[in-house]
């Protein structure tokens, strides 16, 4: 069964078809599905911005469709850059400078971060449901690491002893807030595939 996934991206792919790999289901992205277009997010929240994905791409597709929408948010920034997280680093990569400019004062006790995702799943009738995952962090005085992408580089996980970027793929989809909010919402994602 096909599962529309709510994104261009090629990184963000590769790990839904990780994490749901013996699911029954094969991940698409919208470029494989025929679709250039963006929703734009105007949703104030992450939760807002992911179900706005969902059912607009659900509904254009007749498609079972998944949407995330995540970020970072650091307290020591009020929470920012949060649901701007993709378009706060500008085009520029990489993605964290700016968050590290704007932190490098910033001592370590202060620095505390999540990742927080939330995932909708809709398919052409509408929503069918949501779920959220948070991991916490602190963000590192220096990038490390080559894998994972975004903010994986400059996000330290203090129980593991490196940033998200210095994980395998297995710890980091158990771990991730993306891994997480997935976890959450396999059994109902489980209940809509068995139906099919």
């Amino acid at each position: 069964m096909n599962l529309l996934v709510a994104t261009h991206n090629p990184g963000k792919i590769r790990e839904m078809n990780e994490i749901l790999a013996g699911f029954g289901v094969r991940c698409l992205s919208l470029n494989e599905a025929g679709i250039s277009e963006d929703v734009e997010e105007t949703g104030a929240t992450f939760t807002e911005n992911a179900v706005l994905k969902a059912v607009y791409y659900a509904a254009a597709t007749q498609l079972l469709t998944l949407a995330d929408d995540s970020g970072l948010e650091v307290d020591a920034l009020n929470g920012d850059p949060g649901v701007y997280s993709k378009r706060y680093g500008g085009e520029t990569p990489p993605l964290y400078a700016r968050l590290m400019g704007e932190i490098q004062d910033v001592p370590w006790v202060e620095r505390t971060a999540r990742f927080r995702c939330v995932v909708a799943l809709a398919n052409g009738s509408g929503l069918i449901g949501t779920a959220e995952g948070v991991c916490e962090g602190m963000i590192a005085f220096e990038p490390k690491g080559s894998g994972g992408f975004g903010y994986d580089p400059v996000f330290y996980l203090p129980e593991w002893g490196q940033t998200m970027a210095e994980l395998t793929a297995e710890e980091k989809h158990r771990i991730s807030h993306r891994g997480r909010a997935l976890a959450a919402i396999f059994p109902l994602l489980r209940q809509v595939v068995d139906k099919e």
